[in-house]
């Protein structure tokens, strides 16, 4: 009896240590890649010309496509172990396919059309709902399935803007058009910045209706409350960040060759640079094997707070970089 309970124990700790070295494999970030060469490498395979707006649809096409075939797959909707355990990589999943999911609706809504009142093109418009399904679904249809099928619209896509003849097949780049897609970045950096910084907590003066005496909202708030992010969310918030810079900053790296003419322009290329090089700071390699969470200039480290002030630099940017598109 005994001797069978001990080799049910040897069995459970030798699966555990499987696990642990399949997570541990399965947890590590993707790695960058050269856009332009991405899309020079992807244009040869396919006969195709490299035109305006190739070198971006490629590379969302490619950010995409990495959430579906890095190591372990797609995670997030995995209820099966070691990966229904892990939560790293699924945040990480999950803050570039919110980025992925804000320049598929720019391409659909901006990028690719004229003006207001023009058609919008039918492979986006098919291709951006589908990036909308929520990350976490695993029966039918699965996440993967969806996001398979709006990569695959984004190919057709592709295909179309780098055919001549398809004339009805367009990728504009405009200063109101980037200027559009750069308004949405500047959100989702802003609300990451604010939940990193509230890792250690801080109290929070309600600015919501500043600006105008006549402002009004829905229901009464609170002046001023205590912001703090769970103890138990704070890598996850640190992940969910990763995961959107790395993305952020590969489609600014195609928005600086596809606009290249716009920006130099507006004297704009190297404010643009300038903000790739804020989000490289953020893909700095991790030596701790924590997430730590010291408190202001403490003994312990505070990663998040790392992560805010590159975050928060890179939309103050952003933020300069859209005025001064604006100007004429």
């Amino acid at each position: 009896m005994s001797q069978h309970k001990g080799k049910i124990a040897g069995i459970v700790v030798l699966l555990l240590i499987i696990f642990y070295a399949i997570a541990v494999y399965w947890s590590t970030e993707p790695s960058r890649f050269d856009v332009v060469a991405n899309a020079k490498e992807q244009a040869q395979l396919r006969n195709e010309k490299i035109v305006t707006g190739y070198v971006t649809t490629s590379t969302l096409i490619t950010v995409a496509n990495t959430l579906l075939d890095k190591p372990g797959g797609y995670l997030s909707n995995d209820v099966i172990p070691p990966s229904i355990i892990m939560d790293d990589m699924p945040a990480w999943e999950y803050g570039a396919l919110e980025m992925v999911r804000d320049l598929s609706l720019s391409m659909r809504k901006d990028f690719s059309r004229s003006q207001s009142q023009s058609t919008e093109h039918e492979a986006l418009k098919k291709a951006q709902p589908q990036f909308n399904i929520s990350s976490e679904a695993w029966a039918w249809p699965s996440a993967e399935g969806e996001y398979q099928k709006g990569i695959d619209y984004l190919m057709v896509y592709r295909a179309q803007i780098a055919n001549e003849h398809e004339r009805d097949s367009q990728f504009y780049a405009r200063a109101d058009n980037l200027r559009s897609w750069l308004k949405e970045a500047e959100k989702r950096l802003g609300s990451l910045s604010q939940r990193l910084s509230a890792s250690v907590g801080q109290e929070k003066v309600n600015t919501d209706l500043a600006g105008n005496s006549s402002n009004k909202q829905a229901t009464l708030a609170p002046l001023q409350q205590q912001v703090r992010t769970p103890w138990l969310e704070i890598d996850d918030v640190f992940y969910e960040s990763r995961g959107a810079t790395w993305a952020l900053l590969h489609f600014l790296q195609a928005i600086e060759y596809d606009f290249n003419d716009v920006l130099e322009k507006k004297n704009a290329r190297v404010s643009v640079q300038q903000i790739i090089r804020e989000l490289e700071a953020t893909q700095e390699t991790v030596w701790s094997p924590l997430i730590l969470n010291g408190n202001g200039f403490g003994y312990v480290a505070n990663h998040s707070l790392v992560m805010a002030n590159y975050i928060s630099r890179a939309n103050a940017a952003l933020i300069e970089l859209s005025e001064l598109l604006a100007q004429g």
